[in-house]
């Protein structure tokens, strides 16, 4: 390969890539930013093999005692099919359990087991250095203006 052909390609290589509208577009750059939340978040919750979606469950049923799983689906924007397979892993790790509601024995509310309360703090806590790190790209205005910018664009 000619040295004229090399210095082209480590130009190539070495130039930023330009991404034309996308650097300046909402979407691709919350998704781009969601990748960098969830993979700290991988990171930082690996150790007791937590997604960000059981997190966001156990959560809820934290502050929830016996919400149905209709409900809960409903106020994550989870699949209802897709949160039974998070509610079934959470069962069987003996974190959360299933009871039929009085009124409706089809239906289902959720709790949280001891284990499932124990971990729910420690989680939280994990999480709370999660949001630190994020937050400290902000100061106290930016960080409570981007919340409610995003809580808008989410009930939109």
């Amino acid at each position: 390969m000619s040295s004229a052909k090399r210095k082209e390609e480590d130009v190539a290589t070495e130039a930023p890539v330009d991404l034309g509208p996308l650097g300046d577009s909402f979407g691709y750059l919350l998704r781009r930013a969601q990748v960098a939340v969830f993979q700290r978040f991988f990171d930082l919750f690996a150790e007791f093999d937590i997604r960000p979606a059981q997190y966001s469950v156990l959560t809820v049923m934290e502050r929830n005692p016996g919400l149905s799983q209709t409900r809960l689906a409903d106020a994550l924007g989870i699949k209802k099919t897709n949160l039974v397979a998070i509610i079934d892993t959470l069962e069987e790790r003996g974190l959360a359990r299933r009871r039929p509601t009085e009124n409706d024995r089809r239906s289902h509310a959720l709790f949280l087991t001891p284990k499932g309360t124990v971990l729910v703090g420690r989680l939280h806590r994990r999480d709370a250095e999660l949001d630190q790190g994020l937050s400290r790209l902000m100061n106290g205005n930016e960080r409570q203006r981007f919340c409610d910018v995003l809580r808008q664009v989410a009930s939109e």
